[in-house]
């Protein structure tokens, strides 16, 4: 069967774009801060070089204008002259006076003298703006450089979904791992079920959402994730899959979506993974491969069989039937 479009990519991204704000766009600019580190790296990079390279040439043309206005760039050279900068000729002069202060290099070759006022104001204005430019710009890069996404690659999910019997009983079942040592705590995950629905008063639902027990009651999505392990939804009248059988599933259309949250113990921030199952990667009478083995001394996973599934004898029927 030709892939449908997903709500959410196996990859976590969601498949949603806002169109059509009109003037809702400004709040956008409300929020600066949380739009530039939304920004991608090559947009958040740019922005960077381009506030500080336009912030750099007007502070450098106004000790330029300073000394062109008061007549030093004349008499720069005259050792009597007490000129508002000294040694600032032109304009690379002005401009290498400025990368000095801003950078507290302090060559000491160029300096202000205390009969420019003007200097000694614009002086001070550079040094809270530059305190300004310097807090957002890079305290935007800080906060984009230490988000947890990254820390998401390394959660696994299985390629496909399995149906098959636990414990007596028909249950869902996918798997989670982590490829990291360091752990994540105070990990939970949930599903959602993404499917359309007409409601008995004739109204369309296109994109509805319904939750998938995963262990609620009972703690079990609440994860100890060390290794791999296999979440498992069970099937009763109370599950949205309570008519589903082998047959039927070749005919629905819908969407799992599974989110693992938890706290990364490294760094102390909130990182959530995301992935989606649709109907074509639910395999009914299948289990996955056990991946865990005894060595010496320790546990060791295999996640070549991370994926890995086996068919095994499982009753066609739906729980209803």
């Amino acid at each position: 069967r030709r892939e449908r479009q997903r709500f959410v990519d196996k990859n976590g991204r969601c498949n949603v774009q806002h169109g059509n704000l009109g003037g809702e766009s400004s709040r956008y600019l409300s929020d600066l801060f949380t739009t530039l580190v939304d920004l991608k790296w090559r947009w958040n990079l740019l922005i960077f070089l381009l506030t500080y390279t336009v912030a750099w040439l007007v502070m450098a043309s106004m000790w330029w204008g300073i000394a062109y206005l008061r007549g030093d760039l004349h008499q720069a050279h005259d050792d009597t002259y007490s000129p508002c900068v000294a040694n600032v000729y032109n304009f690379p002069s002005a401009f290498l006076f400025f990368i000095e202060t801003e950078a507290t290099i302090g060559y000491g070759h160029r300096y202000i003298t205390e009969r420019c006022p003007e200097g000694i104001v614009l002086f001070l204005f550079q040094s809270l703006l530059g305190s300004v430019v310097d807090a957002f710009l890079i305290g935007c890069m800080f906060i984009k450089m230490s988000q947890p996404k990254k820390r998401a690659e390394t959660l696994m999910f299985s390629r496909a979904a399995v149906v098959s019997q636990r414990d007596g009983k028909l249950c869902l079942m996918f798997r989670v791992g982590n490829l990291r040592n360091s752990h994540m705590v105070s990990a939970q995950i949930r599903c959602k079920l993404i499917k359309s629905r007409q409601t008995p008063e004739g109204e369309f639902l296109p994109l509805d959402q319904c939750e998938l027990d995963v262990g609620f009651g009972t703690g079990a999505d609440q994860l100890f994730l060390v290794s791999p392990l296999t979440i498992c939804h069970e099937i009763n009248s109370k599950s949205p899959f309570f008519c589903l059988s082998r047959r039927s599933l070749r005919s629905e259309q819908f969407e799992i979506v599974v989110i693992l949250e938890g706290i990364v113990e490294t760094t102390g921030m909130t990182c959530q993974a995301r992935t989606s199952y649709t109907e074509d990667e639910v395999l009914w009478g299948h289990r996955f491969l056990p991946v865990m083995s005894l060595e010496d001394g320790f546990f060791r996973v295999d996640y070549s069989q991370f994926h890995a599934t086996f068919e095994v004898p499982t009753p066609p029927y739906s729980v209803k039937e």
